[in-house]
C-alpha cells in the first residue's frame, strides 16, 4: 500500500475501535479532564518537498514527509521543543479538526485548503501543561509554502523526511533528570534537532501502529539538555 493508504486504513481501524492505544504516559486518563484545557494537533504527511531525505536506507518511502515546527525558547509551556503545529481549541471553535486547521494556519502559513483530512486520532493527556490533546491526522493533498508566522510562537517551521525520522541511526531513548526524577522517552534527531518528550512518543507510537517503525537500539541512550 501507499503511505496515504496506510494512514487511511489506520483511521479506519481506529474508527472500528481496534487502535492498540496510545503509550500510557501519554494517555489522556494522565490529566484530570474536569481542569484540562483542550487542544489540537495537525499530524500532516505529504509528498516531500525540494529537500531530499539525508537517510539512503530504504525504511520508508523516499518522498515522504511530515511538517513539524520548533517552539519559541521564550514559551511558557514546552519552550524549544519540537512539536506538531496546534494549539488550545477555541469557544469559536467547530471541533478539534477546526482548531487544528486553524493553528496550522497560524503557526505556519499554509493554505489549509490543500489539506485532506482523515480523520482523528485517540485523545492524548499533557500532564506538564494540563492538556488533553486530539491529534488530526491529515494528507497534504496540495502542498503551500510554509513559514513562520509569528517569531514569539515559533522559531522555525519545517518539513522532516519520514525516511531520516525511522533511520535507525537516528533514533534514541532520551532521558531527562528533573528534581529527582527520571523521564524518558523515544527520540529523533535530524536535521540538528531533538524530536522527544510528547512528540516524540506520539510519532513513535504512530509508525508502530502503521507497521512502518523498523528495528533500532532503544538502549541507546541521549541526555536531553533543556
Amino acid at each position: 500500500m501507499t503511505a496515504l493508504e496506510d494512514l487511511v486504513s489506520l483511521i479506519t481501524r481506529i474508527d472500528s475501535g481496534l487502535h492498540p492505544g496510545p503509550d500510557p504516559r501519554i494517555a489522556a486518563a494522565t490529566v484530570d479532564p474536569d481542569k484540562a484545557r483542550k487542544a489540537a494537533v495537525l499530524m500532516l504527511f505529504g509528498v516531500l518537498d525540494d529537500v531530499p531525505a539525508q537517510s539512503a536506507k530504504p525504511v520508508a518511502p523516499a518522498d515522504l514527509d511530515v511538517l513539524l515546527l520548533e517552539r519559541a525558547h521564550t514559551l511558557d509551556d514546552h519552550p524549544g521543543q519540537v512539536a506538531f503545529p496546534g494549539g488550545s481549541i477555541d469557544p469559536g471553535d467547530e471541533s478539534a479538526v477546526a482548531a487544528a486547521l486553524r493553528e496550522a494556519v497560524e503557526e505556519t502559513g499554509l493554505d489549509s485548503g490543500g489539506v485532506q483530512v482523515l480523520g482523528v486520532m485517540p485523545e492524548l493527556g499533557l500532564i506538564r501543561s494540563n492538556f488533553v490533546v486530539t491529534p488530526v491526522l491529515a494528507w497534504w493533498a496540495s502542498p503551500s509554502p510554509v513559514r513562520v508566522v509569528d517569531y514569539a510562537e515559533s522559531a522555525q517551521v519545517f518539513r522532516v523526511p519520514v525516511r531520516d525520522l525511522l533511520d535507525p541511526d537516528n533514533r534514541y531513548t532520551g532521558t531527562l533528570t528533573r528534581l529527582g526524577r527520571t523521564f524518558s522517552s523515544p527520540v529523533f534527531q535530524v536535521n540538528g534537532l531533538v524530536v522527544w518528550g510528547f512528540t516524540g512518543m506520539v510519532l513513535s507510537g504512530l509508525f508502530d501502529a502503521l507497521g512502518w517503525t523498523v528495528p533500532w537500539d532503544t538502549e541507546r541512550l541521549l541526555e536531553i539538555e533543556i
